[in-house]
């Protein structure tokens, strides 16, 4: 089988090769190739060592000498004439920059023993292009390729692909103390490709799973983000079920173990978290807020007289709850924000009526009520079937009036209301926190009834109410 190599991938291998040395694209560019998925980066692997590939190429970077790893920097053909063209528009090294696309290529390696579930304690080169292969994780991450070998499958990589399977590459005991994240990108790669994974590499994942807590939370939020934003969210169950949630997320674990016997639920808890990740958009901060909307829910559980589940105050402790785990896993701060909003709220009825919609959007947020309203949808179509109509329906009629009041630009918001500080001042009022006061004032009337939104009306309030 052929593929297609892009024009700085074969020019780089070529080089290396006219040099005396062996080279071949290698790992998830040759496995997406495969299955006519577009890499995301082309990575190589060479028989040169690092000194040799920089005597090869001009432009390279140190990424990880010490592995083995050059970062090879190549100018394209076709943006030759872009560079000529712009170069006199802006800045030069500007120009120069959109120019250059980045290459990692590395050394065949042996890596020596592994003492911290990550890294190994040396590194040794060889010439060998089976060695290095021998050492990576999974079957369909250890092949290569280039235009006169064709492809190099060691492990049957190729027939794995055909199967649908995750098998890690010899035992997977010793890939997994390798590296034991390896353990979250067999869970990652299965939903991503809705693959199975092998028997043997499940079995040792549920052995070593304890070994993630030497993971840092920076790794750990990688792979969980890419399984979450993935087409099978369900593999979340996967991560339970082979124990890796008990050591990175146990929070979840007890969604998983918590029932809700109630009329307007059909599954435990974790389960209904599933389903309502499956029944939103595959986009970061929607999925992640579903994983969190009912993490609070098994603290907060209480049997009362009805003989019902109830979980009052669930909504406040799932904020809190994935604040904690999203700094844990080292989110950035705006990811943090809106997805903590969003959990607080996404049990907040609103009544459909306008004045109703348009202080919900105060409350939690002009830019994150599209998605609340998303949250709301995926949290009702993955309870049970009671009530379900009326619930749907009562959200279609809040999303009606949401692009009304959009469309009309109704005020929502301090920055639209008809009055600003400078009028106040203009009025006689101070800055500060009186100033503050009558704005908030201000605005919930005009929540209230958009017509007052105007300053003749708003500065008529401020008189009387000074009075």
């Amino acid at each position: 089988m052929i593929i297609t190599l892009p024009e700085s991938v074969n020019k780089i291998i070529t080089t290396l090769k006219q040099a005396g040395f062996d080279a071949y694209a290698v790992g998830g560019c040759v496995r997406d190739s495969l299955l006519d998925r577009k890499p995301d980066d082309w990575d190589i692997t060479t028989s040169a060592l690092p000194e040799q590939v920089k005597k090869l190429f001009k432009r390279t970077i140190d990424t990880g000498i010490k592995h083995g790893t050059v970062t090879v920097l190549m100018k394209p053909d076709f943006m030759k004439d872009y560079v000529k063209e712009h170069i006199k528009e802006q800045n030069p090294g500007e120009a120069m920059s959109q120019a250059w696309e980045t290459y990692e290529v590395t050394t065949y390696r042996i890596d020596g023993e592994y003492e911290d579930s990550r890294h190994p304690k040396e590194v040794s080169f060889t010439d060998n292009l089976l060695e290095d292969l021998k050492r990576r994780d999974f079957t369909i991450n250890a092949m290569a390729f280039n235009q006169e070998a064709g492809i190099v499958d060691a492990f049957s990589g190729m027939e794995d692909l055909k199967k649908g399977i995750i098998r890690a590459v010899g035992d997977p005991a010793e890939r997994f103390t390798e590296d034991a994240l390896r353990m979250m990108r067999a869970v990652r790669f299965a939903a991503q490709l809705d693959y199975e994974i092998e028997e043997e590499t499940k079995k040792a994942i549920k052995e070593l799973a304890y070994t993630l807590k030497n993971i840092s939370g920076e790794r750990i939020q990688t792979e969980l983000v890419k399984l979450v934003i993935s087409n099978h969210p369900e593999h979340m169950r996967l991560l339970y079920e082979t124990g890796i949630t008990e050591i990175i997320m146990p929070e979840f674990d007890l969604a998983m173990e918590t029932e809700q016997n109630h009329p307007h639920h059909c599954y435990p808890v974790g389960e209904h978290i599933i389903h309502s990740m499956e029944a939103v958009a595959n986009q970061k901060v929607l999925r992640l807020t579903m994983l969190f909307h009912d993490i609070g829910k098994p603290l907060k559980h209480t049997v009362e007289a009805d003989g019902y589940d109830h979980f009052h105050g669930h909504a406040d402790k799932s904020a809190d709850i994935a604040k904690d785990i999203l700094k844990r896993l080292k989110f950035d701060n705006d990811t943090i924000d809106k997805v903590t909003r969003l959990v607080l709220y996404h049990d907040y009825k609103i009544e459909p009526e306008k004045k109703y919609v348009r202080r919900a959007v105060y409350k939690i947020g002009e830019d994150i009520f599209p998605e609340y309203l998303q949250v709301q949808r995926a949290d009702i179509e993955a309870q049970s079937a009671y009530m379900r109509e009326e619930k749907l329906e009562r959200l279609a009629a809040v999303e009606r009036l949401y692009e009304e009041i959009i469309r009309d630009q109704e005020c929502i918001s301090l920055k639209t209301l008809a009055v600003k500080g400078a009028d106040l001042i203009e009025a006689g009022i101070k800055p500060g926190r009186e100033m503050g006061i009558i704005l908030n004032e201000m605005l919930e009337l005009v929540l209230e009834d958009n017509t007052r939104n105007n300053q003749k009306f708003l500065l008529e309030y401020l008189k009387n109410r000074n009075n």
